[in-house]
């Protein structure tokens, strides 16, 4: 099972937990727009085959200065196997038992990474902060809001909104100098790379992916820019 924790908001992992402990599967959680939602949550990997995969993109929550990713597991030996695939598949130098690659996080990400860490619970709780005033005041008919699952925290990495005239919300943001963009225009059926599945029909999923589109978040946003946001959108 892939468990994809969408946006910053986690995915419902105690029925999917339990769905993967009845029928003995490998569960594998994509935390890459999570982080913090993942690690503030008590006994997070329940499953005994379970394993969390971070993203240290530099846009993410928790960036590095370039690409990087972790992965995290309760099982020892699923440890083992990762930590040769990110070396060549190599556990001993010149000795390679799996197909791997070279995906070794380098020093300097990592040094920046261990900066950025201490500040990462303040700076998702400052993106909690801007998306309670996004939800609690914009008011605009056109406008669908995000549901937030309040029982779990957050973390905000995406505000996605919908509405059924994107293009035309899109321009006139632009037009007031408010920048969005479409997280992810091309819904995964309908990928080059999947030809085998484009005939497949999925009219929720495509309508969804006609109406998403992203306002800005991130936690350098002032109350101003804020404010000015949430005006031009209850203008629209």
């Amino acid at each position: 099972i892939l468990a994809v924790h969408l946006y910053g908001q986690l995915a419902e992992m105690d029925a999917i937990n339990e769905i993967a402990t009845k029928h003995n599967l490998l569960l594998v959680e994509d935390a890459a727009q999570s982080h913090g939602a993942i690690s503030n949550q008590q006994s997070k990997i329940e499953n005994q085959k379970s394993s969390v995969a971070y993203s240290f993109y530099p846009g993410k929550n928790l960036g590095a200065l370039g690409d990087g990713g972790a992965i995290v597991t309760n099982d020892s030996a699923l440890a083992k196997i990762v930590f040769s695939l990110r070396n060549y598949g190599s556990e001993t130098k010149y000795y390679n038992e799996y197909a791997g690659v070279n995906s070794r996080l380098d020093e300097l990400q990592a040094a920046f990474l261990n900066v950025k860490l201490p500040h990462l619970d303040a700076e998702n709780e400052q993106r909690r902060r801007i998306a309670r005033r996004y939800l609690a005041e914009i008011k605009n008919d056109k406008i669908m809001l995000p549901k937030w699952d309040s029982s779990n925290n957050h973390v905000f990495h995406l505000f996605v909104i919908r509405t059924e005239n994107r293009a035309e919300l899109q321009k006139y943001l632009h037009e007031n100098g408010i920048q969005t963009v479409i997280h992810y225009p091309v819904p995964s059926h309908k990928q080059k790379a999947l030809s085998e599945w484009n005939d497949l029909s999925f009219p929720i999923t495509e309508k969804i992916h006609d109406e998403i589109l992203s306002l800005p978040m991130s936690p350098v946003l002032t109350a101003d820019q804020v404010d000015f946001i949430i005006s031009v959108s209850n203008k629209y």
